[in-house]
């Protein structure tokens, strides 16, 4: 007995010996080294399964592992042989019916000889991405890459993991590392498509898991670098990527389905709130609020001062707070400072259940420089220049797109309409478009490189800019694009077709700026500079314009309170409140930075919440009562509104009375049934029983003062009704008789005799 069982084991040795001598036979020692050396661009064709003629030959490296074994689903486990000792195992299992593969499985041991780990073969599965998203990837028309780059939980012949893709074309090889593989890039070399992308979907891995890639170059430097298309990364300041896939029961599809059947609504009201989300309030503890429990406050705050919008400076991922998120990393994950993806999702929710519209700030003309985003991201520029005259923004020192690489337009495209579908922004804000458009912007002669026409004009950026409108204008209907765009560019609101840029609004910076520096002088002086506030009625209609008294304006001044002039705060709030009163009456859209609604005194600072105490001071409070009132006003007045953008709905009364810094208009709707006089005095003196000229014979009955009492004002005011005389004045047949206001702006709505 004892001798049958020595001659079954011998036998069973042998059988072992000449299928391991088959194995053997297959392999090609120049893959395998290829592999073991961690530089193959093409693992899948070494890796994984492919028939033999003894039935299905399955190759796998394994680092540091001794022992594996393949279960095949009639639960048979199968020896691998360790062909090299680096951790390269073959072993050929059973072809299935029709020579088909089988769902196999791996088992690895540990040192013990104990099982460890069971899973399916990354090699095992085939590419996702098809030959024609290559080709619309490569010709600047991939607009949905977001939902196959990056990584995405799938299901894949019947089995559950991540598909990982990344564009690296001059990478020697790509690896997906992570928390699921110790951070180990010989495991999991990805697969190289003829587009440069590198893919490979990894059974076992879900939610919540972090990675990044790990690249190693022709150089043989190798290094790990956050994924582009990430849809979440670790809370700075880690950095690795998350395994994310935002998901949020939306209750907005009223606003969705209104947002899209009325447009970009040139003609509605729109006064936004620019918001720092970071410190607009904060915890007892100093903490700023998460993006959850900024639903539960923000969004009633601002639909309770009478904002249609919210404006959020980059949410996108930041490395550094200094940069206020303009310097991104990550443009497909909002920022973890405040919370998940998810998470943001109920805050843009919240906003739109109250009635009110998200516009995001999105930063294509420069992105983050350093180890975390884009830069040199496959050890050559491949979002960036080369030159650093065209690649190097010559302010922030942060780097420039390359908006003549196809693959880094469709990119962009991707992140612009991820925002506006996935997260149903209702708008992006381009900041610094300027810098976009000329080549020799902030640099000196000869330090910079001329188009191929001798020009200083980037074609390719307009070219970029005038396709990111127009696909935003056909994917995303009723969505806005705003530009901040202040050198006299022209036809940034034109239509793409008669070569205009395509945007929706153009930040007005040429009249805030001119503005800015006329309500700073002391009121004796303002006369001389009447031009200061009459020119911009003089190009308002060339471009749709939008006034804004952003955060940029009081980055190093500190508030707006604080740039008005004023021996004392009262003096301080009235020039403030004729700023804002001045700022709604005038044609154009509006925003208004976080904090300046209620006059904060003390300069804004990124790391602590808004001065909220204020708002319990009477000329704080009063300051609040005012704006508010400022914007119910401006809501419920299309005069206000509606023409913004015509010549129809403004007209001069007086614009020449310098030596009483007076501005006398009308406002119209487009019915012409709606309109208001607006008078506004900058200078500090009382005009009691003012004749103004009117347009027509009526009643005019003022509906806004802000030198009310009840907003820190003196109380001139117009209680009565002014009904007009056929008493010539402003070269108009009928006038009224009215009380202007030192510091003020007064608004009266007409009620035609009859």
């Amino acid at each position: 007995m004892e001798r049958k069982n020595e001659k079954e084991a011998g036998r069973q040795e042998e059988k072992m010996k000449s299928m391991a001598d088959v194995v053997y036979d297959y392999m090609d020692w120049a893959e395998i080294e290829a592999v073991t050396y961690s530089e193959e661009s093409a693992p899948r064709g070494i890796l994984g399964p492919r028939p033999v003629k003894e039935g299905i030959l399955v190759q796998a490296f394994f680092p540091g592992r001794s022992r594996a074994d393949i279960r095949t689903p009639d639960g048979r486990l199968t020896p691998m042989y360790l062909e090299d000792e680096s951790g390269f195992f073959a072993g050929i299992i059973p072809a299935g019916k029709s020579g088909r593969i089988p769902r196999y499985r791996f088992v690895l041991y540990d040192a013990e000889g104990r099982e460890d780990r069971e899973f399916a073969d990354a090699y095992a599965f085939p590419c996702q991405i098809t030959e024609k998203e290559e080709k619309k990837f490569q010709e600047g028309t991939w607009y949905d890459a977001a939902e196959t780059l990056g990584a995405h939980i799938r299901t894949v012949r019947g089995v559950k993991g991540t598909y990982f893709a990344v564009w690296a074309p001059n990478a020697l090889r790509v690896s997906v590392a992570g928390d699921f593989n110790h951070w180990d890039g010989r495991y999991l070399q990805m697969n190289r498509t003829a587009s440069g992308i590198f893919e490979l979907f990894v059974p076992g891995v879900g939610e919540g898991a972090l990675y990044k890639y790990e690249q190693k170059l022709k150089t043989g430097l190798v290094y790990l670098k956050a994924d582009p298309f990430a849809a979440q990364s670790q809370k700075a300041p880690e950095n690795a990527s998350v395994v994310r896939e935002p998901a949020h029961a939306w209750q907005d599809d009223a606003w969705m389905e209104k947002r899209k059947k009325n447009g970009s609504g040139t003609a509605a009201p729109m006064a936004v709130y620019e918001a720092h989300l970071g410190s607009w309030q904060k915890k007892a503890d100093g903490t700023p609020l998460g993006y959850r429990e900024l639903a539960q406050e923000l969004p009633a705050y601002v639909g309770k001062m009478g904002f249609t919008h919210v404006e959020f400076t980059p949410v996108m991922e930041y490395p550094d707070d200094a940069s206020l998120g303009y310097a991104t990393s990550g443009y497909f994950a909002p920022t973890s400072r405040y919370g998940s993806s998810e998470d943001f999702m109920s805050l843009v929710d919240a906003f739109h259940q109250a009635g009110i519209g998200v516009i995001l700030d999105w930063v294509p003309a420069f992105f983050a420089r350093g180890n975390e985003g884009l830069s040199s991201f496959d050890g050559t520029c491949l979002y960036e220049h080369l030159d650093p005259r065209q690649g190097v923004h010559p302010k922030y020192d942060t780097l420039i797109f390359n908006y003549g690489r196809k693959e880094v337009v469709s990119f962009l495209l991707s992140s612009a309409l991820f925002w506006l579908k996935k997260y149903h922004a209702d708008g992006l804000r381009i900041n610094d478009v300027s810098s976009m458009l000329y080549l020799d912007y902030g640099r000196p002669a000869g330090g910079w490189v001329a188009n191929r026409y001798g020009g200083n004009e980037n074609l390719e950026a307009e070219e970029f800019l005038q396709k990111l409108n127009t696909v935003i204008a056909k994917e995303c209907p009723g969505t806005v694009t705003v530009a901040e765009e202040n050198t006299g560019w022209p036809l940034v609101t034109g239509p793409v077709r008669e070569q205009g840029l395509g945007f929706t609004y153009k930040w007005n910076n040429g009249c805030l700026d001119d503005y800015m520096n006329y309500i700073q002088l002391d009121p004796l002086f303002r006369g001389q500079h009447q031009d200061s506030l009459t020119f911009s009625m003089a190009y308002m209609y060339s471009e749709r314009f939008m006034l804004s008294l952003d955060h940029s304006r009081i980055q190093e001044e500190g508030a707006y309170l604080k740039l008005m002039p004023g021996y004392r705060e009262s003096l301080k709030m009235a020039n403030l409140r004729l700023t804002l009163s001045y700022m709604l009456v005038h044609p154009g859209k509006k925003l208004l930075f976080m904090g300046t609604e209620f006059g904060q005194s003390g300069r804004w600072n990124p790391e602590e919440q808004l001065d909220w105490k204020e708002c319990a001071e009477p000329l704080h409070a009063a300051m609040q009562d005012c704006t508010r009132t400022l914007l119910r006003l401006y809501r419920s007045q299309p005069a206000l509104y509606e023409e913004d953008f015509s010549a129809d709905g403004f007209e001069w009364i007086d614009n020449l009375d310098w030596q009483r810094n007076l501005l006398i208009f009308l406002r119209r709707s487009r019915d012409g049934k709606n309109t208001l006089l607006a008078v506004c005095n900058f200078s500090n003196v009382e005009y009691d029983d003012f004749r103004v000229g009117v347009p027509k014979a009526g009643k005019y009955k003022e509906i806004f003062n802000s030198d009310a009492v009840a907003f820190g004002g003196s109380g001139a005011v117009n209680p009565r009704v002014k009904a007009s005389r056929p008493i010539e004045a402003h070269e108009r047949e009928n006038s009224i008789k009215v009380k202007i206001p030192p510091l003020g702006v007064s608004v009266f709505a007409l009620r035609e005799n009859g």
